[in-house]
């Protein structure tokens, strides 16, 4: 049913209209509404933890570039530091998987594959591993033998030969041509090649002619995603696992579309069944000493869930809580209970940054309850 011209009017000024669930919401149009928390101990305690004073020119401790908090889809909160600003699209790193996989939702709402699919239906270089399918990449789990390691071990690092040496001129390739080291959907293996065959496998679900735009027309602009540059290999494929660069307000809205279930406004941008699998844990995850204190994942997602043999990882935050990660500090964390979507971007170059710290003092300051207890004082 067309939208009527008055909802659509409010839609566009960032008002509250009324849609079919009964109830009162706060969409972005251009931009986003603003309704910016009183000062407030809490909020100040976050600032202190998220901007410390610090040496521009050290690469220890914590350096966040911009965190922006939405709460019911208004911004209450927002601070950038150096040279980034709100206009500045920041390199979100392996936040770019999770936005690979949204991207993917969509062309999954419209019935153009299964997760049940061979990888190779679709990209045909994975005839090497005929039994990977398409849910085997989403959960971290095609069994291909990886070597994710960074900076820490160049030598050894599949994803440094990836991404800057000899495979970077096809990335996907380079991963298909991993040996099968486990049989697929056996266990979890975080990997930027399993990203990278994904977004191969995108072309082939959707075509050559519509994938060069595919991200922008499925996702980004129903969304109203302006900012968005995503970098492709040398043979057209997006690089799914590293380079997407958004601003904090354009990714926050990938956050507010998934806080929401896939809705945004009117339109079901993502089956509600596809968030469902992003927020499911993969079910063979087995913690080790290696994964202590890590996410659980999800479908190119990252859950905060206790799971046999591990606590919830970060235990001061809701346990709905889900996330977008990338090296350095990149975050999209999405808390929906609390109405919450909080963007993070950063650079990190220790380990001293802690999620469940900075989660804990976010809702102190801006969870419902904690400032409608501070405002009725």
């Amino acid at each position: 049913m067309p939208v009527p011209a008055l909802r659509r009017l409010s839609l566009a000024l960032g008002l509250l209209c009324f849609i079919p669930h009964g109830f009162a919401e706060t969409w972005p149009a251009a931009d986003w509404a603003m309704t910016p928390a009183a000062a407030s101990p809490a909020i100040e305690a976050l600032e202190t933890y998220a901007f410390p004073t610090r040496d521009d020119d050290s690469r220890k401790g914590i350096r966040t570039d911009a965190l922006l908090v939405i709460r019911d889809g208004q911004i209450i909160y927002e601070r950038y530091a150096g040279p980034t600003k709100a206009s500045t699209p920041h390199l979100a790193w392996s936040v770019s998987k999770s936005i690979l996989a949204t991207t993917l939702g969509v062309a999954y709402g419209k019935g153009l594959f299964k997760l049940d699919d061979p990888a190779a239906k679709f990209y045909p270089p994975m005839n090497a591993h005929p039994q990977v399918k398409i849910g085997h990449l989403l959960n971290w789990a095609s069994g291909l033998g990886w070597q994710e390691g960074y900076e820490y071990a160049p030598v050894r690092s599949s994803v440094v030969a990836m991404l800057y040496t000899h495979g970077r001129s096809d990335m996907a390739a380079f991963a298909a041509s991993f040996d099968q080291a486990a049989t697929p959907g056996t266990r979890f293996l975080y990997s930027s090649g399993d990203a990278n065959v994904l977004a191969a496998a995108l072309r082939g679900m959707v075509g050559d002619e519509a994938y060069k735009d595919y991200p922008w027309t499925a996702l980004f602009e129903p969304l109203g995603i302006t900012s968005a540059v995503w970098e492709t290999d040398a043979s057209g494929t997006f690089v799914g696992s590293s380079y997407a660069y958004l601003t904090a307000r354009d990714l926050a809205r990938i956050g507010l579309l998934m806080q929401r279930d896939g809705r945004w406004a009117d339109q079901q941008v993502l089956p509600k069944a596809w968030v469902d699998f992003n927020r499911t844990p993969f079910a063979n995850y087995q913690p080790s000493k290696e994964t202590e204190g890590d996410a659980v994942p999800g479908g190119q997602w990252w859950l905060n869930v206790a799971v046999p043999g591990a606590a919830k990882p970060w235990p001061d935050a809701p346990d709905d809580t889900f996330a977008a990660l990338g090296h350095w500090g990149q975050a999209l964390y999405v808390l929906p209970a609390q109405k919450l979507v909080v963007v993070r971007y950063a650079d990190d170059r220790d380990k001293t940054y802690s999620h469940n710290e900075l989660l804990k003092r976010v809702e102190a300051a801006f969870a419902p309850t904690a400032q409608t207890a501070a405002e009725a004082k």
